[in-house]
C-alpha cells in the first residue's frame, strides 16, 4: 500500500501571513525522507493554499510521483497539461467549503460530459487520471465508463462517524473497493483519515493507495514532518498485516 502525503496545509500556514514560509517544496522533501510514496497537492481555483509556483517547483524537484488534485475547469486543466504530473485527480470544488465535502457528482449526462472532456485532455497529455468519488456503485461504474485509470474513494463519512455507523461505512467502502477492482480500476482512498482511524481502511486489500494530509501535518507540528510521515506509514503497514 502506498502513502501519498497531502501538503496543502503547509501552504495554508504560509498563506495565513502571505509570506514565503513554510515552503511546501521543502515539506515534500521531508515527507519523502519519512517514506512517502508520493506527494499530493490540490490547486484550488481560489488559490487558498497551494499556488501555481508551488506546483511548478514540485514537478521539477520531488523524486516521488506528484498527484495533482484539481477541478474539471478548463484553465486549471490546461495548467496541469503543461506541468504533466504523474497523476491528476479530478475533485469537486465549491468556494464556500472549508475542505472537499464529498465525491464528484456523476449522475447527470452534463456532469459526465464535463468530466469526460477533462479526462480526455489529461490522458492525451500522458497524465494518469483518477476521480474522487463517493463509495457508490453508480459512481464507480460511471468512472470506469469514463476511462480513468483509478478512483479515490471518499472516506469522510467513515471518518466522521463512530460505532455501528462507522462499521457500516467501512463495509460500504470495502464493497466499493471490491467493485472498483473488479472493473479494472486502481482503488485509492482518502479524506479525514488519521492515525487513529486509518487502520481498518488500510486493511482493505483492494485499496492500494491512501492520500492523507491534515492529520500528518498536524502531528508534524509536535514531532516534525519526517517522523510524522514515518509513523503514519508504520500504522498503515501494521494494519495491512506487516510485521
Amino acid at each position: 500500500m502506498r502513502l501519498y502525503v497531502n501538503i496543502d496545509h503547509v501552504a495554508t500556514v504560509r498563506q495565513a501571513r502571505r509570506t514565503d514560509e513554510p515552503d511546501p517544496a521543502r515539506a515534500a522533501v521531508l515527507a519523502e525522507l519519512g517514506g512517502a510514496d508520493g506527494i499530493t497537492v490540490h490547486l484550488r481555483e481560489d488559490r487558498r493554499h497551494i499556488q501555481d509556483r508551488d506546483v511548478d517547483l514540485l514537478v521539477r524537484t520531488i523524486r516521488t510521483p506528484l498527484n495533482l488534485e484539481l477541478a474539471a475547469v478548463s484553465d486549471v486543466v490546461e495548467l496541469a497539461v503543461g506541468w504533466r504530473p504523474y497523476q491528476a485527480t479530478l475533485v469537486p470544488e465549491r468556494r464556500e467549503e472549508v475542505t472537499t465535502e464529498g465525491g464528484l457528482m456523476l449522475a447527470t449526462e452534463q456532469a459526465r460530459r464535463d468530466i469526460g472532456r477533462a479526462v480526455e485532455r489529461l490522458r492525451g497529455a500522458g497524465i494518469r487520471t483518477s476521480l474522487f468519488i463517493d463509495p457508490e456503485e453508480d459512481a464507480i461504474r460511471a468512472s470506469a465508463d469514463l476511462g480513468v485509470e483509478a478512483i479515490e474513494l471518499h472516506t469522510g463519512e467513515y471518518a466522521n462517524t463512530g460505532g455501528e455507523k462507522r462499521a457500516e461505512q467501512l463495509r460500504r467502502l470495502a464493497r466499493a473497493a471490491a467493485l472498483g477492482r473488479s472493473l479494472g480500476l486502481a482503488v485509492h482512498a482518502g479524506h479525514g483519515l488519521t492515525y487513529l482511524n486509518v487502520g481498518p481502511i488500510a486493511a482493505i486489500q483492494e485499496v492500494e493507495e491512501l492520500n492523507i494530509g491534515h492529520s500528518i501535518v498536524s502531528h508534524a507540528i509536535f514531532v516534525g514532518l519526517e517522523r510524522a510521515v514515518r509513523e503514519m506509514a508504520e500504522v498503515m503497514r501494521r494494519a495491512r498485516g506487516g510485521i
